[in-house]
């Protein structure tokens, strides 16, 4: 593969200079204004719409999108990109329903919500339970991920682009939310401007190497070769059907998958806690049509790579141990790229990792600090100290996340289905405790514990069962298929869709019971006031949902 060339340093180099300085800007202007821990964490009041829909984004885009959904779109096609689309639905209802629960009762942090709405013990142990998913499992996997990509593309050792990302990373996040949100607006123009460039070129070679010239005639050319890449809704014969089964992405477990990822997530959820509910919601909607184009970006450049891997181009370069690796489709095209343009785009991918480390990283420390240090170890302690405790924290999360990084077999897995794998585990339960949370006043604190515990439980239950029994009697059901040793097994999101319907008929069945013996649940403040939309608001959620539905219909 070819190496970056000083041109492309030069790029990489202009981009590092903008965003460290205008984040040394921001930070000098707010610095003085940081007068408490929750002004640090959560740039209270102080982030536009427009920077809280561009942080949600450069936040969410990392090296599970730009490799692994470039890799699903070589292998699966566009179907995966019902993960992004539905994510755009799913900010919508965030928007509306959740959104004015948090705002109205003064939420900052995701555990804080338990403790107000259930207990102490709820919240601690979702509390250190977050802490470990995102230390272990998502600061791992961004940083192993992203070093490894740009390793591959670069020519630099592993270590050293580990090291780079992480204390680029650091540097950003220790200036606090104000920083992470405003910087995020420029690393979100260098991701969507490099990742164009990207899928330009790539559609362009595609008709290049098809006698033909232009990127729409690339893009027919890939719905002609590829045409099985263009289908939405996977039959059951589809061999990804184990992913992505059928109706299942519209009406089934990716909503579970979407709706705890954006609205039960202290990563994602925190860029709007500080602001208010029309800057918050506005801010959801950007990110929503923000969300519209991301297949552009990630999805496309892996159905091109697929196509032109079919026509005989880069065989070798796309195997791995003597077999095909999907995810090498976006490195592969990334190195076909010509000097400069291979520079932007290198710094558009970085970007996606610094974004998604730093945002990552200031929500552990949030966490850590406002929910165990302050309740558990020190609650005298000041707001400076808070502060400072915060980025301790920061700084020993990452060091932790870089020790162990490589020996998490994240490699073996796949970026993308090794998160989604793992959170996977714990979001049904968590989702449902959250949504009977929220409009179920009788929702018991018993009933959030059995559906945090019982819900992982259950998750690993369905995961390993096959493995016990045979499950053939379910495929006249459409809930199970063999995999590839024959197996019967239930796809991922069914499960997911399973596990989450017995966690709230169990939070029904306790919640009832302890009602009738007198237990007293804590309800939070809700009134029909507060789920008002603004007509503005209204119009683009229409013009957001019309988008898509045209979309599905027709790419069905």
């Amino acid at each position: 593969m070819q190496s970056l060339q000083p041109t492309d340093y030069i790029v990489f180099l202009c981009y590092f200079i903008i965003v460290a300085g205008y984040g040394w800007w921001v930070y000098q202007q707010k610095k003085s204004k940081i007068a408490s821990s929750t002004d640090y964490f959560l740039a209270e009041g102080s982030l536009t719409w427009w920077a809280i829909g561009a942080s949600l984004i450069a936040s969410n885009i990392s090296t599970e999108q730009f490799i692994g959904m470039s890799g699903s779109g070589f292998k699966m096609g566009l179907a995966i990109a019902s993960y992004e689309w539905m994510a755009a639905v799913s900010l919508i209802v965030v928007g509306v329903f959740f959104m004015p629960v948090y705002l109205k009762n003064k939420i900052f942090t995701m555990p804080q919500f338990l403790q107000v709405r259930y207990n102490s013990t709820v919240a601690m142990i979702m509390a250190v339970f977050w802490l470990l998913l995102y230390i272990f499992v998502n600061l791992t996997s961004i940083l192993f991920l992203g070093a490894l990509a740009i390793s591959s593309i670069s020519g630099i050792s592993f270590a050293i682009c580990m090291l780079a990302l992480a204390f680029f990373a650091v540097i950003i996040t220790l200036g606090g939310m104000k920083v992470i949100g405003y910087t995020d607006v420029i690393q979100v123009f260098f991701l969507i401007l490099g990742g164009l460039a990207a899928t330009y070129i790539a559609l362009n070679l595609v008709a290049e190497h098809n006698g033909t010239s232009g990127i729409f005639n690339g893009f027919n050319v890939l719905r002609e070769k590829a045409d099985d890449h263009f289908h939405m809704i996977f039959k059951r014969d589809n061999p990804n059907f184990m992913d992505l089964p059928g109706l299942t992405v519209l009406i089934g477990g990716l909503w579970i998958a979407n709706l705890n990822y954006w609205g039960c997530n202290q990563y994602i959820t925190q860029r709007a806690l500080g602001a208010s509910l029309t800057t918050a919601r506005n801010g959801l909607l950007f990110a929503g049509f923000l969300k519209l184009i991301m297949p552009i970006i990630v999805v496309l450049p892996g159905i091109a790579a697929y196509v032109l891997y079919q026509q005989g181009y880069f065989q070798t370069e796309m195997l791995q141990n003597g077999e095909v690796n999907p995810d090498r489709a976006y490195p592969v095209l990334l190195n076909l790229l010509p000097v400069g343009l291979k520079g932007l785009s290198f710094a558009a991918l970085t970007a996606a990792v610094v974004a998604s480390l730093a945002g990552k990283a200031n929500s552990i420390a949030t966490i850590f600090t406002l929910d165990i240090y302050k309740k558990k170890i020190n609650a005298e302690a000041s707001e400076q100290q808070l502060v400072n405790i915060g980025r301790i924290a920061i700084v020993v999360s990452m060091l932790m996340a870089m020790a162990v990084a490589p020996f998490m077999g994240i490699d073996k897995k796949g970026g993308f289905q090794y998160i989604q794998e793992y959170t996977g585990f714990v979001s049904p339960g968590v989702f449902a405790m959250f949504f009977l949370g929220f409009f179920w006043k009788k929702t018991t604190s018993n009933a959030a514990l059995f559906a945090t515990i019982g819900g992982f439980a259950l998750s690993l239950l369905f995961k390993f069962l096959p493995g016990f029994v045979d499950l053939s009697f379910l495929v006249s059901t459409g809930h199970a298929i063999a995999n590839d040793a024959g197996i019967y097994e239930i796809p991922f999101l069914d499960r997911m869709g399973i596990v989450f319907a017995i966690c709230v008929a169990g939070m029904y069945i306790i919640s009832t019971i302890e009602q009738r013996k007198g237990v007293v649940s804590h309800g939070l403040e809700i009134d029909r006031s507060m789920f008002k939309l603004h007509p503005a608001f209204a119009v683009g959620v229409i013009i957001l949902f019309g988008i898509i539905a045209a979309l599905y219909t027709l790419l069905w």
